[in-house]
Order: C-alpha cells, then structure tokens, then sequence
C-alpha cells in the first residue's frame, strides 16, 4: 500500500494506490462520508492483487486540502467534488479508468460518469440513496454539523460518539430503538482509525458530506450513460433506497452483495465485483 499526493488549484489531493504492476485500465476508488479513503484499504489490497487502483481522499476529507472552488457565499456542490476528482486524476496521469463510489464516493462518482464519460469506461454505485424532501431537511440540520474547536477537548468526544454511533443507529443522532442497526461495531482498531480521520479533517468533513446530502439524484441518476454496476450491501442503511434507485436506472446491473464487514465477505464482494469489471 503505498501513499502519494497529486496538485490541483485547491493544493494538494492525497490518495493510496496498490498494484502498480499490473496494466490495463485502473480502478479509481472514492470512499463514503465520513473518514477517508483508509476506510477503503481492505477492499483496496484486495483489488490491487490484479488490477491497478488508486483510492482518493476527497477534498476536505483525510489528508486532502480543503475544497474553495466554489462561488463566495455557496457550498461547494457534487459537480464540484466531481470536477476536483476529474482534475486530479488527470495530474496523475489518469485518463481512462473504472470507477468505483461508495455513500458520498457514489454520488460523486455518477456527476464524474456524466461530466466525462470518455474517461469513465465501467462504474460501480455501492449504497446511493434517494432520501425525501423531509429527510434531506432533517439530515441537512442534524447529520454532519460543522464542529466547534474549544480548550475542553469537546470535539473529540463529539467525533467519537458520531463515528461510533453510525454503526448503531440509523440516522446516528436518532438513538432510539426504532432506529438501531443490527450490525453491531468493528473493532476497537477501525474504530479508532475512522474518528482519526474524521478528526483530522473536522474543519471541512461536513462540506462534502452536507453537499452529499443536498444532491437530488433523481434528475441526475438516468443521465449516467456508461455501463454501471448498481450495488449495495445487504447490511447497508441505504438498502432500503436500493428498488427506487434502480427504477431510476434501468439500464444499470443490480447487485445485493455480502459488504465487506468480514474477510470472507470482502473477498465475495471484490469477486462479484471484479466478475463487472472484467466483462469490460
């Protein structure tokens, strides 16, 4: 697993590649909200076995530099993070590539799929939602804050709670029992490795997480015309999005897969998804 930056405008994009043997197209890999792209290292290892991959940090998340590209006043947007990712690829070296975006990683990757579908050869969607004008109000409020910095310390208990509660609760800040998962938490290592990240980033993880939440999907879905992989865990909270998602996309190829919670089902989930890339 090895580490590098790329330059763009904003500064600098950081990213984890493996596999730099191998030819033949690459697979770019955008991780969820919130965390990095070191929430993507197993899956990454796994692929990089075969295949050339390179897993970003978006902009403001991990060790990327925080987004400023958009108008005075405006939250940056999708197509925004979009571009950013497109620019730096480019400043790699990276023309053509597969594509693969799970939660936040996803709704980027569709705006990069219909901005540039010359580069985007095949797509992999893992977990989109398709939340309603009530939910994305609520969320908007509630889910990814901007957090204060104080002399207590008080924003490292927040990120720990936030972090370790998104495996427990669905919203996390709805901690009832109508809203528990039944997932149960990863070990106290990934855990651990999740709220550094988000730490790190607390200044601007909510830019591109609340510009995640805003995106309507539902106009932009059915302009993604490149071959696509419509994927989702069973044990993913946006399983339940996954029927209507898939009405709005029609052409793409659905899939329900095992996630990535253990070893075993990892390596089946890399399988399938290696099965889509490889027909390519």
């Amino acid at each position: 697993m090895l580490r590098g930056f790329a330059e763009v405008a904003e500064g600098q994009v950081h990213y984890r590649h493996a596999g730099a043997r191998h030819g033949g197209v690459p697979l770019v890999m955008l991780h969820a909200s919130p965390g990095s792209a070191k929430m993507l290292e197993p899956m990454l290892a796994q692929f990089g076995r075969q295949r050339r991959v390179v897993a970003t940090d978006t902009l403001g998340n991990g060790d990327s530099s925080p987004p400023h590209g958009a108008p005075p006043g405006e939250a940056p947007d999708m197509a925004y993070f979009a571009d950013a990712h497109l620019r730096a690829l480019a400043a790699l070296g990276i023309e053509r590539f597969d594509l693969y975006g799970a939660h936040t990683g996803a709704n980027i990757a569709c705006e990069m799929a219909i901005a540039a579908p010359h580069r985007v050869r095949r797509l992999i969607l893992d977990g989109v939602s398709l939340y309603s004008a009530e939910e994305r109000a609520d969320m908007l409020v509630n889910y990814a804050p901007p957090v204060p910095l104080d002399q207590n310390g008080s924003q490292l208990n927040w990120v720990w709670h936030f972090v370790r509660d998104a495996f427990l609760y669905w919203p996390w800040y709805r901690r009832g029992a109508s809203n528990r998962r039944a997932i149960g938490l990863p070990s106290a290592d990934d855990l651990h490795d999740k709220a550094v990240e988000v730490l790190k980033a607390i200044r601007s993880y909510h830019l591109s997480y609340n510009a995640a939440i805003r995106y309507d999907k539902a106009p932009r879905l059915p302009l993604v015309a490149v071959p696509t992989l419509l994927a989702c865990a069973r044990t993913d909270m946006l399983v339940q999005y996954f029927d209507e998602v898939q009405a709005l996309m029609p052409g793409a190829e659905p899939l329900l897969t095992p996630g990535a919670g253990s070893a075993a089902a990892l390596a089946e989930t890399v399988a399938l998804f290696e099965g889509f890339l490889d027909r390519g």
